[in-house]
């Protein structure tokens, strides 16, 4: 089952396990969809995966910019050499943030969450994993 969007579960987890005041690092692996898959009905235009993410860039980029944060690695994946034989990924992002409390302000912005739309549409599976420096 594809993973796109935390659960509440998820999410308070991510609350208690990331420790507070410190700069986290989050990473994001990525794996697009052909056809962006956004709802019937929508707006927007058909499109890939990839273009239905350069969508959410454009908006989450500066909203993780705003929060203090940025982009550090962006990279395209070609071969996983030591993983499950179905688990393959398109590209892995590494997204630094002054704080887990500056990462989750974020999330809640009415701009990112109106981006997140794409994101959802773009992927076909995702992980994110929160993390801190040794």
């Amino acid at each position: 089952m594809p993973s796109l969007n935390p659960s509440a579960e998820q999410l308070a987890h991510f609350i208690e396990a990331m420790p507070a005041g410190v700069p986290i690092t989050m990473l994001n692996l990525l794996r697009f969809n052909e056809q962006a898959q956004y709802p019937a009905g929508s707006e927007h235009s058909p499109c890939s995966g990839r273009q239905a993410y350069a969508r959410y860039s454009r908006i989450a980029v500066a909203r993780v910019q705003a929060a203090g944060g940025a982009v550090e690695f962006a990279a395209r994946a070609h071969a996983a050499l030591i993983a499950p034989a179905d688990e393959q990924w398109d590209e892995l992002l590494l997204v630094r943030y002054p704080s887990k409390e500056a990462f989750l302000e974020m999330i809640g912005d009415e701009q990112y969450l109106a981006a997140a739309e794409h994101r959802t549409a773009a992927l076909a599976d995702s992980r994110l994993i929160g993390t801190t420096a040794r």
